[in-house]
Order: structure tokens, then C-alpha cells, then sequence
């Protein structure tokens, strides 16, 4: 069971897959839903702070290098865009719109994308973690809806 857990805290730390990839990985584990959605909120917001703080910096200094260079400037131009579209849209209300995008499970949204766009935007930490969170959360009900659904689904059908 541990197992199970550590799994899907791991694969919620995942660009890209996040959250939205480890709570059907959960669910169809048998995993009891409410935990599922706890461990993976967790392991999702984890890498959040670092991403905020350290994401650009990293993403700057390895874009002027040979081998990575290519893909932190696609890292830093993806970022950019998706934080102006962002703000282009939201206007004064950034933080909602941060929080939708995160929170609205789509491919190339999430945590990483919001907030690496959140940095770039220079928002406030604190209300762009908060945002970041809330989109979690919002992210992770969605998920663990659609799981259940799915697994209540295949569970009639056979």
C-alpha cells in the first residue's frame, strides 16, 4: 500500500503528467479517493516554491548553453507566452486566471506552467502560490471525479 502512495506522490511531481495523471493512477490502484487527492495535492505542490523561485534563473543561464539551450529557450518563450496570454485575458483579475489555468486540466497547464508563468509575470509569491493552489485543488476534484466515474464505468460494463 505504502507502495501505491509513494507512486503517485512521485508521478504528481511530474512536469506535465502532474496531478492529473497520478489520481487515476490512484484510483484505479484502489486507493480510497480523499487520500489519493491529499497525497497527490502534496507531491503536485511540492516543486511549486522551487519552480517560483529558481525556475528563471536556471531557465536564463542554460539558454546561452550548447547542449540545453534549445529547449530552456523553448521552456522560457512557452512561459512567457502562456503568462501573457494570461495576463492579456485576466486583466485585473491575474489571480483567478492563474488559478483556472491551473486549475483546468488540459495539457500544458498545471502547476509547473502556472507557476513558471507566475514567475516570469513577477506576481507576488504569495498570492500566485495561493492561486497556484486553489488550481490544485480545483485540478484534483475534477480528476478524481472523472476517475471515479471512469473506474464506476468499467466496473458496470464488465
Amino acid at each position: 500500500m505504502l507502495k501505491k502512495y509513494l507512486l503517485i506522490f512521485l508521478v504528481s511531481m511530474i512536469p506535465i503528467v502532474e496531478l492529473r495523471g497520478a489520481v487515476p493512477i490512484g484510483t484505479a490502484a484502489g486507493l480510497p479517493w480523499l487520500n489519493t487527492l491529499i497525497v497527490c495535492m502534496i507531491g503536485n505542490m511540492i516543486p511549486v516554491p522551487f519552480i517560483f523561485l529558481f525556475a528563471r534563473k536556471i531557465l536564463v543561464w542554460g539558454s546561452t548553453k550548447p547542449v540545453i539551450g534549445k529547449f530552456f529557450t523553448w521552456c522560457l518563450e512557452k512561459g512567457h507566452k502562456g503568462g501573457e496570454k494570461l495576463k492579456e485575458k485576466a486583466g485585473n483579475g491575474l489571480f483567478i486566471a492563474l488559478l483556472l489555468f491551473v486549475g483546468i486540466p488540459l495539457p500544458g497547464t498545471g502547476a509547473w506552467t502556472g507557476t513558471l508563468a507566475a514567475s516570469l509575470l513577477d506576481m507576488d509569491f504569495k498570492k500566485s502560490s495561493l492561486a497556484v493552489m486553489l488550481g490544485v485543488l480545483l485540478a484534483g476534484i475534477i480528476m478524481t471525479v472523472l476517475s471515479l466515474l471512469t473506474k464506476a464505468g468499467i466496473n458496470t460494463i464488465f
